[in-house]
Formats: structure tokens, sequence, C-alpha cells
């Protein structure tokens, strides 16, 4: 027997610190990590111990035997990965918990954003004897893209959030949530009352087409369309034109799996998730019936991984199709990424059928109509002359990436790269030699939008790493204010603060309501709606 880690897969990389034979790969360090589709587990090194499948945050460990059907050839790949990458060395990383010096025996960080990166700085910086967390979020509800980032389907996905929670939830950790840093409170004020302000409240923007046309009504980037579905409050009442037959998705990322799992699955599909009602009524009355997914180049560079995409084909009632002549080069049926796109060519449009069609090879041109988008046109190469092909479409969705925006005047920002200019976390402004005393950032305002959840946590803690280290070595100033004071501040600005406790309750009033209409929840879509579920029980 073996153990076997399935898409979905956060890298995280809890279970390869409690691995005792060291065999799942890659590891944090190793040279493919930062760009691993999923972790592998050696089946000729693991020894059974489940050591993985209990540590793992979202159960996505199985043992061989019990892996759910749809997930059979994950065996063969996870031997085909080691095939490739044997393993050389065993030893485990050496881990060491960090802490304080003597003459510095405490430490006070604010931490603003509660997302997957802010989460797990708070988890590495509580876990330390004598560090005093304080947690700003601009929302009433914590963790970020978890909550209005991934697909109602992948609900095993959103299990990080019980690792977060534990984290929030600590002793020596503060949440402040609904709380706006830049307008409630300042940086500086911040800086007052702590050592030091860690930023990680994520990319709010959207990487352009930059392409006439790109502003008419119906172009929208899947982050809006994602955040709509997702029911978060600056997007709840955003609306989407349904009407037309197709819908055009540019880029082919997982994002736009999700879209497009999202546009053509029966309604059944989503019914008994936390899909805000308002998408769940829309999506009922979609006449959509064809999601084209359209990529600049071909299918050898697709970012989407091999699971996303195995699952898409998997789709009950709807057709994964490919067009042939978009495809330049040698496809391996062994190969399982390929095997899935032989498949896609082979299969022809059934009529009175959602179809999903893979397109490559298209460069987008312009956006076209009057009022609203009406059609896309594109330019193909086909040998060595250019040919335009337009596509009608009343609903053009960009997912092409997420894109950090300039967060406060406090803080430098980079306008080209869309980050604050850091080095290892610390944020400087000119000289990287010379970082700004106190200001460090994680997550994608740090690096750019890119990794999934769990790339954060080795991203965290190297920022944390950094913080620390500038801590120990006297770099940081002493605030004047102790870290609990600023509560009184905040306070006379946004009485309606909530804490770690009070998103309890508006979290069991979601899952309440979700009890009630057989669902895991029934999220409240209004910052208003959230804070009066916050006051019951109170």
């Amino acid at each position: 027997m073996t153990f076997v880690i399935t898409p979905g897969c956060c890298l995280d990389a809890s279970c390869v610190a409690v691995c005792p034979v060291q065999c799942i790969r890659p590891r944090p360090g190793d040279p493919d990590f930062t760009t691993a589709e999923q972790l592998y587990i050696d089946p000729a090194t693991c020894i059974d111990c489940q050591a993985c499948m209990d540590e793992c945050p979202i159960d996505a460990v199985h043992p061989d035997y019990d892996l759910p059907s749809e997930y059979g050839d994950l065996v063969a790949i996870n031997a085909q990965y080691f095939e490739k990458n044997a393993i050389v060395e065993s030893a485990a990383p050496v881990a060491r918990r960090p802490k304080l010096p003597e003459d510095r025996p405490t430490l006070s960080v604010a931490v603003v954003g509660a997302g997957p990166a802010a989460c797990y700085a708070v988890d590495a910086l509580s876990e330390i004897k004598g560090v005093q967390v304080s947690v700003f979020e601009k929302l009433p509800t914590p963790f970020g893209l978890v909550r209005a980032g991934v697909a109602p389907d992948h609900a095993r996905t959103k299990g990080i959030t019980k690792l977060f929670g534990r984290a929030l939830s600590r002793p020596n950790v503060t949440c402040y949530f609904n709380v706006e840093v830049g307008r409630h409170v300042s940086i500086d004020e911040l800086l007052q009352h702590h050592h030091a302000v860690l930023w990680a409240a994520g990319a709010g923007g959207d990487r352009e087409l930059v392409i006439p046309g790109e502003g008419l009504p119906g172009s929208f980037s899947a982050r809006q369309f994602v955040a709509w579905y997702n029911g978060h409050p600056d997007h709840a009442r955003d609306a989407f034109d349904l009407t037309g037959r197709t819908a055009l998705i540019m880029g082919n990322g997982n994002v736009a799996l999700d879209v497009a799992r999202a546009l053509t699955q029966p309604i059944d599909a989503f019914s008994k998730t936390d899909m805000a009602d308002h998408a769940l009524e829309a999506l009922a009355r979609s006449a959509v019936e064809e999601v084209v997914i359209v990529a600049r180049r071909g299918p050898e560079h697709a970012a989407y991984s091999t699971g996303e995409l195995a699952a898409l084909a998997r789709l009950d009632g709807v057709d994964l199709i490919a067009c042939g002549r978009d495809i330049h080069h040698e496809l391996d049926p062994a190969d399982p990424r390929d095997a899935i796109l032989v498949a896609a060519l082979q299969r022809a449009p059934i009529a009175g059928r959602r179809r999903i069609v893979l397109r490559f090879g298209l460069t987008p041109l312009s956006i076209n109509g009057d009022a609203n988008v009406r059609s896309v046109t594109f330019a193909r190469l086909d040998g060595e002359r250019e040919e335009l092909e337009t596509v009608d479409t009343g609903l053009f969705l960009r997912a092409i990436g997420y894109r950090g925006t300039r967060v406060s005047r406090q803080l430098p920002f980079d306008e080209r790269t869309g980050i604050i200019p850091n080095e290892g976390g610390r944020v400087y402004e000119g000289d990287p030699g010379h970082p700004i005393t106190g200001l460090y950032c994680s997550g994608w305002i740090k690096r750019g939008a890119t990794g999934v959840i769990g790339t954060n946590k080795i991203d965290a803690r190297e920022t944390v790493g950094a913080l620390l280290d500038d801590h120990r070595a006297g770099a940081l100033s002493e605030p004047p204010h102790a870290a609990g004071d600023i509560r009184q501040l905040v306070l006379a600005r946004q009485p309606e603060v909530v804490d770690y406790a009070t998103w309890r309750r508006i979290d069991e009033a979601e899952k309440a309501r979700g009890r009630e209409a057989g669902r895991s929840r029934v999220k409240f879509v209004s910052v208003e709606e959230m804070l009066a579920a916050s006051r019951l029980n109170a």
C-alpha cells in the first residue's frame, strides 16, 4: 500500500515535515517546488505510516486502495514522477522553532490582511513565545481568496481555513476585522503600537490586455466574476449578461477552468455548495451553451494543472473539445495532459449538450461592439500567414492574472511590476540595501500573483525570518505605545470592529442557514448582513 496526493494539493507542504522517510517531493527548497502542480509520494519509499494524511490541511491525501474513482490513474502518475525525479537523499529538512533573544523577549507585529499570506505569517509569528500579533482586515470576514476566490465546487480546498482559524484564534493574536488600514488607522499609527507592520493584503487589481473595447459593458476580469459567484460584498451587485449562447474566456490557467465549470455545469452541481444565492439564481437561468477558452500560445505552455484539466474532461453533461488546427506540436498519448487533449480533439460537438472548447494560438486584437460586447477579433498564425478570426459573444472574461495596486501612500509601489519593492520581504524605497525600518510584506503584493495557497507559506516564513533577524539585531524601533492600546484608537473611528469571536458568530449563522437549505453554508453577501449576524447572541 502507498498513499497518493490528489489534485487540489495546496502545496502547503505540511506533509513533508512529518514524513519520517522523506518520500514526498518536491520539498520546499527543491528547484521545482515553486513551479510544481502538486506534491507526489514515492510508492517505493512510502512506509504507509499515514502521517501525511493526518497532517494534510485539505484532506488531499488518500490511501491507494481508497482513491475516489475519478483519481484511479494517480497511482501511476505518482510513480511516473519518481521515474523522472528519483530520490537521491532523504534526510529530513531541519526545522528549528525560532526564539526571541533574551535581551529582547517581546515583539509586537501588525499584520495587514487575513488571507493565506497573512494567515501563514500569523501562524509563523504567533507560535513564538513573546510575540504579540494584531491582524487588520478590511472585511468583517477573514480568509481572503480562500473564501472569495476558491471555486464553490472545491470545498475540500477551503478546508485550509481550519488551519488558519487555529492561528487567528491563538491567545496572543488580536483580530481587528472590518477595519481598513489607511481609513480607520494609518501605518504610522500601527508602528507607534508595534515593532513592525507586515502587509499581506493581496493583489486587488487585474492584468489588462490593452486592446480596443476592453472597457465595454460585457467585458470583465475573471476576478470580478469569481468574486461575484463567491459572494464578495464588493461584487455581489455586479451583473453579467448570460443571455447569449457563447461566452469567451481569455487565458488558460486554473481560474479560467473554474469559470468555465461555473458557466457550463448543471446548476445542481452547485446547489449544495456555498455559491452565492444571486449567482445560483442567475446561472440557473443562463442560456450559455458554449464556453471558449482562448490562449495566445500552444497547449505545451498552458498554465492550468493536469488535475484541473482532467476534472474538466469528466464533467457530466459537458463536452471538452479542442480544435486541431490550433495545435502545432505532436501530442504524446502516454502523457496524462496530452492524452486529455487527444481525446478532446477526437470529440465532436453534440447538439443540445453544453461544451467547453479549448483554443490555442489566438492573439486578441479588439473587443467589438457599441453599447455592449458583440464579438472579439483574434489573430492566428497559419504557417507564415496571419489570419483574422472573429467570435461572436456577449460575455468576455479576462483570466490573465491578478495584479497588485498601490495600497497606501505610506508604502512604496512599483507600477511596472505591480508589487511593493522588497528584498526577501523587507520593504525598501530606492536602494534595496536600505530597507524602511519596520515595514515588511508577504504574498502576491510581495512577489506578484503567482503560485497556489500553500506557496504563501514559504513566502510568509521568508518574510517572518527577515523580521525576526532584524529584531535580534536591534534594527526595529521600540514602539512608544503597547499593541493593545490601539484598540481604543480604532474603536473611536470604527465602532463596528469584528474580533475573532465575533467572526465566529457570522460563521455559525452562515452555517445554520446552510443546514436549513441542505448546503455547506449560505453566505451573507453584504457588510450590513454580516454585521447584523455578528450581533446575534452577543
